[in-house]
Order: C-alpha cells, then structure tokens, then sequence
C-alpha cells in the first residue's frame, strides 16, 4: 500500500511531465502505466526519494518515444498537432491554464530535436536539476544547460503571442463563434489578427487543409467554407477548455465527425487557431458526454 501511495501522490504530476514531453495523451497515459510497472517491481524502500526517481524514470520512456515518434511525424499528412485535452474548466482539471501546455507552444516544441524539448521541459517548466535530466538524456549536465538555453531561445523567439487573461481570450473565441454561425465575414475580419495563423490536423483521415492557412481574410473565408459543411439540424457545439484555454469543439451528432478547436489570443484579437479533426487524436474524449 505504501508503495501505491507513494506513486498515487505523484501521478498527475508524472502524466503533465509525459504529455508535455511527448504531446500525445495515449502515449502519455502508458508512459505513466509503464512507470508504475517499473515501480512496483522495485524493493521496498529502495528509493529514497520517490518524486525524483519517477520523474527521471517517465522522463526516459518519453525521451525514448520521442525519437520513434519523430520519424512518424515526419511522414504525417499535413500539420502535426499534439493531441488536445478538453475539459470543462475547473479546478480538479489535470490541466491548469499555462502556456507550458498551450497547443500553439507545443507546437513550437515538436521542432526542437528530443533532446533539447526534454530538456527545456524538465527544468524550465518542472524544475529539476540539470544533472537529473542529465541522466534522462545520457549527456553531461554542461551539455544539457547548453540544450536547455537553446530550446529557450528558439521558444522565446517563435512562441505564439498570447494574452494571460481568461475572460479577454474567451470574449474573443465567442465573437469568433458568432461570427462564423452568421456568416459575419466584416465580423471575422474584425476579431482575427492581421497575420492569423490557422493550422489543420486531419491526419489524412479527414478533409484538412495541409498546409498553414495565413492572413485574416484567408483565413475568414476559409472558417467560412469550414462552417458550411456541417450541417446545423446535427451540429453540436460545446464550449470547453482546450490544453488549458477556453475553445470550442463542434461535433455532428448524426456522422460522429468532431473537430477541437483550440486559440491563442493577444490584445483582444486571435493571432493562432489550431483545429484537430483527425479521429485518431480525439479516440480518448468522450465526444458524446461533452
């Protein structure tokens, strides 16, 4: 029972270390199953410290699947986005509101090599030791300083800009919403960026586009177009939390076809949108429970 409850105190921080190293929920939840294996075949009282040994042990199994999945992604149909958490909001949420895991930034970190998003992650988001993740990703502590600083620095110069504030980010996913059921197109043009990114996932599974949308008309004509697809005697819309923001995630009740949608927001207008359609990526939500 020790032994359960030792890891039991540990869990939800190990599944946000996993999900930021790997971007995947799947991977992370059996990332977590295989560090309690890992645990449980240990002696008792082995460790002395607990929260540093299972950090470092579900830290190599994602580094590890990093360097597998990295060569998936690199054949992947279109954009590769990591696989949203949703929720209702609130604060038993897994997933709190930080940019850490922001779909937009770790999109930023599906660019850095494994070695240097480990890295970042570890210390710059968790705090652990340099010669800790040393032992994660096999280097010296002086070489992992150096891949933390220059993960920094790459996140620093491409993360999306974003504002803090919960009820200016959610106003502008409204007016988005609004905008696009009414075929508002002076509506959009007015909520989204000039320089607006919009991202697609579908995975080759479904229609997507496959390269970035840019700019705020193409992208307004593009959600209009989007919209016109989905038929609205069937079309459920759910407003929820996505990686820790408020977004939206639109499903057809009659074909079971669901997109997330998640935004980043900066001084009142939507400077990225990341939408998710490929089933694959949404398998783990209960889409018919939303």
């Amino acid at each position: 029972m020790a032994e359960l409850t030792a890891f039991e105190e540990q869990r939800d921080r190990l599944w946000a270390v996993a999900y930021r190293i790997t971007g995947s929920v799947a991977d992370a939840d059996d990332a977590v199953q295989e560090t309690w294996l890992r645990w449980q075949a240990l002696p008792a009282d082995e460790v002395a410290d607990p929260r540093a040994y299972l950090t470092t042990v579900i830290s190599r199994i994602c580094y590890d699947l990093l360097g597998s999945a990295r060569v998936r992604r690199e054949r992947y149909v279109g954009p590769w986005l990591p696989e949203p958490v949703v929720a209702a909001g609130g604060p038993e949420d897994r997933v709190t509101l930080d940019e850490s895991v922001g779909l937009a930034l770790l999109t930023v970190l599906e660019r850095l090599t494994p070695a240097e998003r480990t890295a970042f992650i570890l210390h710059d988001v968790f705090s652990v030791p340099f010669p800790e993740i040393a032992e994660v990703v096999g280097r010296s502590p002086e070489s992992v300083r150096q891949l933390a600083s220059r993960a920094r620095k790459r996140v620093r110069a491409e993360a999306p800009r974003r504002s803090v504030d919960r009820e200016e980010h959610r106003r502008a996913v409204d007016a988005f919403l609004r905008a696009v059921m009414g075929g508002d197109m002076d509506g959009l043009l007015e909520i989204l960026d000039p320089e607006v990114v919009w991202r697609s996932d579908g995975g080759g599974k479904v229609a997507a586009a496959r390269l970035p949308v840019l700019g705020n008309e193409k992208v307004a004509r593009f959600a209009q177009r989007l919209a016109r697809g989905f038929d609205p005697a069937t079309m459920l819309v759910h407003h929820r939390d996505v990686n820790g923001a408020p977004g939206l995630v639109i499903v057809d009740s009659a074909s079971g076809q669901a997109v997330v949608f998640a935004f980043s927001v900066h001084q009142g207008l939507i400077t990225e949108i990341d939408a998710i359609a490929n089933p694959d990526k949404l398998r783990h939500l209960d889409l018919p429970n939303l």
